[in-house]
């Protein structure tokens, strides 16, 4: 017979309880708490996460199952749909929002040294958003359509260990290039986009806190070459050139030099077009950045 920790036990144990136990006493965390604790909460709900439970019901049922061993994995309080409803209605949202930030921290430092595939010692984070539908009956207030609801997950992740550094939820109706307003931009760092995201006073602003970005660009893009680099094209490369824009509005809100790069992708028998402001890595590095994104 095992008479070791359960498995559940030995993930916890990673936790920083220091850390959690001040996120608590931050936002007053066991005001009016008797039984239920905030770690029973967050045991439950991880549990919930790690054995894809999918109700409240179920969490229920299957903690309860094992309530001799309950013990053994953290949770003092008696676990119920009820009580774990209200625990999490009523609890501070951000006592768990902070507690993710710190482990952020922790694992970002852990990965700090991984290869991801491009020699590059600066951070490489990539920006997307996905679009989760919801039923509108179950969740009128995220009205999406006329008889869809959805909501939006905006996710910075740093590919280095594929760590989300940044999250934000919204509607599903708001457009991704709004998400930017929200960054706090890394000096020395490269964000990777794609063509939903061109908004050139966006991107300007992204350059004046000297962070770099990779775009694709549009089809319609209108722009005076400068210069061109040259380039090797057994690598796929096509061009590589230092452009300005032309546009009224365009060059307005990015008056600024643009560095534009055309590759060919033999394998999807694709041609990209990126556009960035950094003018020191080789054109291939480049191409081979946004290849990361995927």
């Amino acid at each position: 017979m095992y008479f070791g920790k359960i498995i559940f036990s030995q993930i916890i144990d990673h936790l920083p309880m220091h850390t959690f136990r001040r996120c608590v006493n931050r936002y007053r965390g066991h005001y009016k708490v008797k039984h239920f604790s905030c770690l029973d909460q967050y045991l439950c709900m991880a549990f919930a996460q790690l054995t894809y439970r999918e109700s409240l019901r179920d969490i229920q049922a299957c903690l309860r199952a094992q309530q001799s061993k309950l013990y053994h994995i953290g949770i003092r309080g008696k676990v119920s749909r009820n009580t774990l409803a209200n625990a999490n209605k009523v609890r501070d949202w951000r006592i768990y929002a902070d507690l993710a930030q710190a482990l952020i921290h922790m694992a970002r430092r852990l990965y700090s040294h991984e290869d991801f595939g491009v020699q590059l010692d600066e951070t490489v984070y990539a920006l997307d958003a996905t679009t989760i539908d919801l039923c509108l009956s179950v969740f009128p207030w995220a009205h999406f359509r006329q008889t869809k609801a959805a909501i939006k997950l905006h996710t910075l992740l740093d590919l280095r260990g594929n760590i989300p550094t940044f999250i934000h939820i919204s509607d599903g109706k708001l457009h991704d290039l709004n998400v930017l307003d929200k960054l706090l931009p890394e000096p020395g760092a490269f964000y990777l986009m794609d063509r939903g995201y061109l908004d050139f006073e966006r991107l300007h602003t992204l350059s004046s806190f000297s962070a770099f970005f990779v775009i694709r660009a549009k089809s319609n893009l209108k722009f005076r070459r400068l210069y061109s680099h040259p380039i090797d094209k057994t690598t796929g490369l096509r061009c590589d050139q230092t452009i300005v824009l032309t546009g009224f509005y365009p060059y307005k809100r990015y008056p600024a030099k643009l560095r534009r790069v055309k590759y060919y992708d033999s394998e999807t028998h694709t041609t990209f077009v990126f556009l960035t402001n950094n003018f020191t890595l080789p054109a291939f590095t480049i191409t081979q950045l946004y290849k990361c994104r995927w």
